[in-house]
């Protein structure tokens, strides 16, 4: 079985995969045109997020069996083509469902007690201790939406933190959580101080955050999102800062962010982003959630295992 990868990951995938005996050709600086000419010969595809894998990229590829995206979003792949195709999609969602959980923790901690700005300030040798009195997550509402691997994982994380209720939403009917309890979406509205966004990139997700959702909440509140940048309509969220309505947010994830992440500040900024990158309400880190050293590795060896079962030799 021969394999195609065209995103570089940890060395462990393709050395297991090797050791498997699957033949693995590295792709990483193919372009478009060269990947579509050479399809044919494969059976498998291993990627990130660099090129879509649609119709057109696929038309070539008639020995294609599966398509293995090294991650848990699938917005780059056309999914209902795969399966009209029988062509299998592998993921590995709970490969870094728990660096995102810490990551999402640790930019409510920073939040809610200013880090960042306390940092700033004593690096500039001002010793100001009012400014930065913070807040406790002690006692407050936490919401999330999207109640997946990483949306579970960091409820978990915030168990210890003695918080009033977690509460969630998610469009699937969930079975009964020990941690957190499922609620409509009126409910979270109501009670939440403390939303963290876990959901997929889809028709659902896209804006989801916006001028009439920040208006539905109670609560002034503090946002997280470590899911996808379009969840979080960027205008509506500095509105919503400006007005009060939001006390801070957390953005692993931008809407503005490029495909290829380290173009995204190669062309003009838009003023949006400009406004978020000002604000000291704001922190920013650049999609970074899922990608710890760990991870790394977690995510290699699920992708090889799933390979290994679904296409054993």
């Amino acid at each position: 079985m021969k394999i195609l990868h065209l995103d570089r990951n940890h060395d462990s995938l393709i050395n297991e995969l090797k050791n498997s005996g699957y033949i693995n050709v590295e792709g990483y600086k193919m372009k478009l045109a060269k990947v579509k000419s050479i399809i044919y010969k494969f059976d498998g595809i291993v990627i990130r997020s660099r090129f879509n894998i649609d119709s057109d990229f696929l038309k070539n590829g008639r020995k294609i069996k599966f398509v293995a995206r090294v991650g848990s979003g699938s917005e780059n792949i056309d999914v209902r083509y795969l399966k009209k195709r029988g062509i299998k999609l592998i993921s590995a969602p709970e490969g870094n469902s728990n660096a995102v959980g810490e990551h999402a923790a640790g930019l409510i901690l920073s939040l809610l007690n200013k880090l960042n700005l306390a940092n700033d300030s004593v690096k500039n040798k001002l010793w100001i201790r009012e400014k930065f009195r913070g807040y406790e997550i002690e006692n407050k509402i936490i919401g999330i939406i999207g109640y997946g691997n990483t949306g579970k994982s960091l409820a978990k994380k915030l168990t210890g933190f003695n918080v009033k209720e977690i509460i969630f939403y998610d469009i699937i009917k969930k079975t009964k959580d020990s941690i957190a309890r499922q609620v409509s979406i009126e409910e979270l509205q109501k009670k939440t101080n403390i939303l963290s966004i876990h959901t997929p990139q889809n028709k659902l997700s896209i804006g989801m955050i916006n001028k009439d959702f920040i208006e539905k909440m109670k609560n002034p509140f503090w946002l997280i999102n470590t899911a996808r940048g379009s969840a979080v309509n960027t205008k509506d969220l500095i509105d919503g800062i400006q007005n009060k309505k939001i006390l801070g947010a957390g953005l692993d994830v931008l809407e503005y962010e490029k495909k290829n992440f380290e173009n995204t500040f190669d062309n003009k900024i838009h003023q949006n982003f400009l406004d978020l990158i000002e604000n000291e309400k704001v922190i920013l880190t650049p999609h970074i959630a899922g990608w710890t050293h760990e991870s790394h590795l977690k995510l290699a060896k699920i992708i090889v295992q799933k390979i290994q079962k679904d296409f054993p030799l």
